[in-house]
């Protein structure tokens, strides 16, 4: 969850290291710091964001063509000047920043301690660098030998970079279940967490593997395995514009994100949809079609965010392709020795691809021998490349904390994945296929016009941002909404909401009601509205105060609600797609005016690849 940036080549490094650092400050913001080569080792680093950093710096010699830096989501240790990496070994001979989890790193550290090490920090990476140093002095070896040496020693997760100050013309760089990626410009490399701080400086880019470790130095890159095997590496190009991963002329990450959805929900379904809406066809997937069709059961799984979507998908897919379908949290499905027969067909859902719980579960599902597709917004990243077929959103960078355009490109795709399954099954005609895919195509031009509305969903939310709890009710395709709305609210304004199914809430939430507590209600028209008008009915007699997302021109809700945040009619299946742009926009309005970092949130990272 960490993000790591390193440099070698002609320039100054420390401004394209905080340049980068800035651009995955998502990953982490408890603490940040740099390491410069310049032939002495320099090392700064404190407690807080990027911009402190800048500050406790100012002063100091930032020289150096050769340096890494780090920003940090605490794990082992609390945030701090003293955990904040890169970490020293004992001796000073390596310099270390790093992201994932040591699992052993207690008993490393005890057999250490045994051998004479002292620890200045709680962390596992400081153990990881002392356990390098002992096998480099204790061996007699080159620093590539004791870094692989010591990575086989360790069980856990890690992307790391590592500095030997006694051979200070090389970093080395190491991956496993933490991404890693090597941009290749002219006479220089840059090393990082994702793509983003290197976009930039090349579109050339090679992407580590599990396992990979990669030595370089100024103008030359030696790629191989931690059991010394020489790896040829395979360049990509990145196909990412550096206007994707700035704010332009939007105050806040989120907000850009939450306008871009038009755009991104076009380009998820551009191309795949023919002009007469006759057809969808989905590259990915073209190999794996008929055992998807043939499927006796699918299993979703996700979390957070992607987990939600995943709700929405198995809606969709019992609807549309009669397929049993189950929604699984990733971090569950792995740990309970989940039943799973060889027609089952488990899809993941994830923005990064780099999930650790979903990545788990995939190895789990596929050592069973069923068949695994993933749905993923980043091209290169670790899902795509495990899963046996999938489908790619075409989000763009979501540098938010709070995910927004990946939700609503997700759901498209699976949108598509249960219309094109259905066709094939034949249990959707022509007529009514054709029908369902122009009303997806009319989404992104119906979601412009909710957009227009943000200046009244700002107007609500000053009313409420000081409420304490919020509940959020939805029924069918809309209750998956209403738990997002209260995810996307919690995580940011940090007020303590709940989404339930509407019918639930007489088994236990409707005790909460009161006139303090604002009551979400998503109601537009499908089979089940009578029955939402009776919950709206029954909060309003115990004086709760609700506000209701409606189809627009709905009179029957406009007089029983406080507030109503119309979105246009659309087919049910799709109403999760402008449903939940109001409560996007509602949950960003109330954490602006609390005071809350909206990017940023506290404790939470974008990428959530420690367990």
């Amino acid at each position: 969850m960490c993000g790591i940036v390193g440099y070698i080549g002609e320039k100054e490094a420390l401004p394209i290291i905080i340049n980068g650092l800035k651009r995955l400050e998502y990953r982490g913001y408890d603490s940040a710091g740099v390491s410069l080569i310049d032939g002495k080792s320099k090392i700064y680093k404190c407690k807080g964001r990027v911009a402190d950093l800048e500050t406790h710096i100012q002063n100091k010699d930032k020289s150096g063509k050769i340096g890494i830096g780090h920003t940090r989501w605490a794990t082992h240790g609390e945030p701090n000047d003293i955990n904040a990496h890169p970490h020293m070994s004992g001796n000073g001979h390596f310099i270390i920043i790093h992201n994932g989890i040591i699992e052993n790193y207690a008993r490393l550290k005890k057999r250490l301690q045994d051998s004479g090490y002292h620890f200045k920090s709680e962390t596992d990476t400081e153990v990881l660098a002392n356990l390098i140093e002992y096998i480099y002095l204790k061996g007699k070896v080159d620093a590539e030998v004791a870094i692989r040496l010591a990575l086989t020693k360790v069980i856990g997760a890690y992307g790391l970079v590592v500095i030997c100050t006694n051979e200070p013309d090389q970093l080395i760089a190491a991956r496993k279940g933490s991404p890693m990626v090597i941009g290749i410009g002219n006479n220089e490399y840059l090393i990082a967490s994702d793509a983003t701080p290197i976009v930039e400086h090349t579109n050339s880019v090679i992407y580590l593997h599990d396992d990979d470790i990669a030595v370089i130095k100024k103008g030359e890159l030696t790629l191989k395995t931690i059991r010394n095997e020489i790896l040829t590496p395979q360049i990509q190009t990145i196909d990412l514009d550096i206007g994707d991963i700035e704010k332009n002329n939007f105050k806040h990450f989120m907000l850009k994100e939450i306008f871009e959805q038009p755009r991104s929900i076009l380009d998820t379904f551009r191309g795949r949809i023919t002009n007469d809406f006759t057809e969808i066809h989905l590259g990915g997937l073209f190999d794996v079609l008929p055992q998807l069709i043939k499927a006796k059961r699918i299993i979703i799984i996700g979390c957070g965010t992607s987990w939600h979507a995943g709700l929405v998908g198995e809606y969709l897919i019992e609807e549309f392709a009669r397929i049993p379908v189950e929604v699984e949290y990733a971090s569950e499905f792995r740990y309970r020795n989940p039943i799973i027969c060889k027609d089952d067909v488990v899809i993941a859902v994830s923005q990064s691809g780099e999930t650790a719980d979903t990545l788990a579960a995939i190895r789990q599902a596929k050592k069973n021998g069923v068949l695994v597709l993933g749905i993923c917004n980043v091209v290169g990243s670790s899902i795509p490349r495990e899963t046996d077929a999938g489908v790619y959103t075409h989000a763009g960078p979501e540098i938010g904390v709070a995910s927004t355009k990946a939700f609503t490109a997700q759901v498209t795709v699976l949108t598509m994945v249960a219309l094109l399954i259905g066709k094939e099954k034949k249990i959707l005609d022509e007529e009514k296929f054709t029908g369902l895919v122009n009303e997806l195509i009319n989404v992104p031009e119906k979601i412009e016009k909710i957009l227009k509305q943000n200046d009244k969903f700002k107007t609500i939310a000053g009313l409420y941002k000081d409420a304490m709890n919020f509940i959020y009710l939805g029924r069918g395709y809309l209750f998956p909404v209403a738990l997002e709305g209260a995810l996307k609210l919690k995580e940011i304004s940090y007020i303590h909401a709940e989404g339930y199914p509407a019918a639930e809430m007489k088994q236990g939430p409707i005790a909460l009601i009161d006139e303090n507590m604002p009551v979400v209600v998503i109601a537009t028209k499908d089979n089940s509205y009578d029955k939402i008008v009776t919950n709206i009915q029954e909060v309003k007699a115990r004086k709760g105060i609700v506000i209701a997302v409606v189809s627009q021109g709905d009179t029957v809700i406009k007089d029983l609600a406080d507030h109503i945040l119309e979105v246009p009619e659309t087919n049910v299946i799709l109403a999760p797609l402008l449903t939940v742009v109001p409560l996007q926009l509602l949950s960003y309005h109330i954490a602006v005016m609390r005071g809350c970092n909206v990017d940023q949130p506290r404790n939470l990272a974008k990428s959530v690849t420690v367990e």
